[in-house]
């Protein structure tokens, strides 16, 4: 199952909401796995070679799971779009490169044709639909894609496998480094936790494609009612099921449960606001290491969401 962790707006938890529930997920897979098939002697490796769980912290402009999980890096792969490059010689700036291009990321001039790399998608439409054969596709990077496992002091054998994109700085687009992440869920048998961007534009709506569930975290404030809107038109153009998890509760007002409970969308967890779990963050600990009461709590949240995809 793919759990879209996402949020209309930044700062209201959602990496604390992923890393914890990829950490329990993986704790409780683990321990039952333990107590069918292994022995004592070989329960000291499933954690390390049989993770059940994949994490894949898709805002690539800004992460930060890799702070709570601290994962080995095992593997570094380099990401970037195919551009095109002209050859003049053979170019007869007919224009038909620049007619094609619908990001205007070509421009055919009476003596010389431009590229922008900034705008270029690498659809490769210039090099198809030029005549003369003049455009050449080459390799332009705009980011890299690291992954390793992460394994918690905190829960014995539990292990997560770990991948996030980095996008250079400077890059205008994220999407084709998190369509390139999102590639390392396609033979996982277990469950993956999507870590979207914040905002609801392009990279949010590439991670989100594709999931099994969209689980918005939100804080009852005005901004965070706002924002939670805006998630939920993307998460339904897409016809990914939702339900909610209210960080923060205690503060602001009712305005986000009676939005939920007008919508018909289910508020599966709430956290509310202690200093305790804000000194774990600003620490890089993660909530259920720091209070694992949690952990039996994110088990239950994601035996909800189950519960709500197969209904």
């Amino acid at each position: 199952m793919k759990i879209a962790v996402a949020s209309g707006k930044g700062g209201t938890g959602k990496t604390t909401v992923a890393v914890s529930l990829a950490l329990s997920i993986a704790s409780k897979r683990l321990s039952v796995k333990a107590s069918k098939r292994l022995t004592e002697a070989n329960a000291e490796t499933l954690g390390r070679y049989d993770a059940t769980t994949l994490f894949l912290d898709c805002d690539v402009e800004e992460p930060n799971a890799h702070l709570f999980l601290r994962p080995t890096i095992e593997r570094r792969e380099e990401v970037g779009i195919l551009i095109p490059q002209v050859d003049e010689a053979k170019c007869t700036h007919c224009g038909r490169c620049a007619e094609v291009c619908q990001y205007h990321a070509i421009a055919a001039l009476p003596q010389r044709v431009l590229v922008f790399p900034q705008l270029c998608h690498g659809c490769g439409g210039c090099a198809l639909e030029c005549p003369e054969g003049a455009i050449a596709e080459v390799f332009n990077p705009i980011g890299v894609i690291e992954e390793g496992t992460a394994e918690s002091a905190a829960f014995p054998q539990s292990v997560v496998s770990f991948a996030h994109g980095i996008l250079n700085v400077g890059e205008p687009m994220a999407t084709p480094i998190i369509r390139q992440l999102k590639r390392r869920a396609k033979d996982f048998a277990g469950t993956i936790i999507l870590d979207a961007p914040p905002g609801t534009s392009c990279p949010v709506v590439e991670t989100m494609r594709g999931a099994d569930f969209a689980l918005l975290v939100t804080e009852p404030t005005p901004f965070g009612l706002h924002d939670l809107k805006l998630a939920v038109e993307v998460a339904r153009e897409l016809r990914v099921p939702v339900g909610v998890v209210i960080n923060r509760d205690g503060v602001g007002d009712a305005r986000v449960d009676e939005y939920c409970a007008a919508e018909g969308i289910a508020v599966l967890m709430r956290i509310p606001l202690l200093r305790s779990i804000a000194e774990a963050y600003s620490k890089g600990v993660p909530l259920v290491e720091a209070l694992p009461e949690y952990q039996e709590r994110f088990q239950e949240l994601y035996r909800r969401i189950e519960g709500e995809v197969t209904r």
